[in-house]
């Protein structure tokens, strides 16, 4: 397929209700095992990336290294591939629209793209986060997952308080150019639902254990659903306990 024809894909794979699931990679090796398992496309999740090659998540693992990585998985595996790319690596809106266009010159059709500050528990005021959407929008014609990091920022018990805060930055973030709103850590399944009624896009949860079991979660209306680090945690704790059975620890 060709890029245009697997962001098309891509796009078409967001339906409110009957969302598409993403069990999120880390290499060419996980994206291949996930593909032979039938998704119908590829995400990468940031943690898990940086985990795998050694680094701390935010923006730790060096771009070059993550553009490698994205490489030899659009290299390994035929299907759309969506890359978390944190807050692009850049600040003001231009070095934005740089980095985006070199990790879609990588292999990736689509990103998430955060407003959190990396490093940090701090969200980048609107204004600038709006600008830096439309500016990332100029790299082309690809799935761009706007994500607010609001409800990583505080207790669940707050989280209702957020709620028109994050329905003000999933509209604002629709105008700019974005083609999805992911909210994770939302503290609860009518919250995400809420969210899903009030934003024109379509949204993206993260599984937690508060969401309840994916297959019902297409009922609050949210068209994509990604498992974030878990993964590549599960992964990691099988090879352990083997590794522990093998040596006697």
């Amino acid at each position: 397929m060709t890029d245009a024809l697997k962001a098309d894909r891509f796009r078409a794979l967001h339906v409110r209700g009957a969302p598409v699931v993403l069990y999120n990679i880390w290499d060419a090796g996980s994206a291949k095992a996930v593909a032979e398992a039938g998704a119908a496309a590829l995400a990468t999740g940031s943690w898990s990336v940086a985990a795998a090659q050694g680094y701390p998540d935010g923006e730790c693992l060096p771009m070059d290294l993550l553009l490698s990585v994205v490489g030899r998985i659009a290299a390994t595996v035929d299907l759309p591939l969506s890359v978390d790319f944190e807050s692009a690596y850049a600040v003001e809106p231009a070095g934005v629209a740089a980095n985006v266009a070199r990790v879609m010159a990588a292999g990736a059709i689509g990103i998430n793209f955060e407003d959190g500050i990396p490093g940090s528990a701090d969200i980048r005021p609107l204004p600038l986060q709006v600008q830096r959407i439309a500016a990332a929008r100029t790299a082309g014609a690809f799935f761009l997952n706007a994500r607010t990091d609001l409800f990583l920022t505080v207790p669940a018990e707050r989280h209702a308080g957020l709620l028109a805060e994050a329905v003000e930055r999933g509209h604002a973030f629709a105008e700019a150019g974005a083609d999805g709103f992911f909210v994770p850590g939302i503290a609860s399944r009518d919250l995400l639902a809420r969210v899903c009624e009030d934003v024109p896009l379509p949204v993206n949860a993260m599984m937690t254990g508060v969401l309840g079991p994916a297959p019902t979660l297409g009922e609050t209306g949210v068209a994509r659903i990604s498992y974030g680090p878990a993964p590549y945690r599960l992964t990691m704790a099988e090879l352990t306990a083997r590794a522990r059975d093998l040596y006697g620890n």
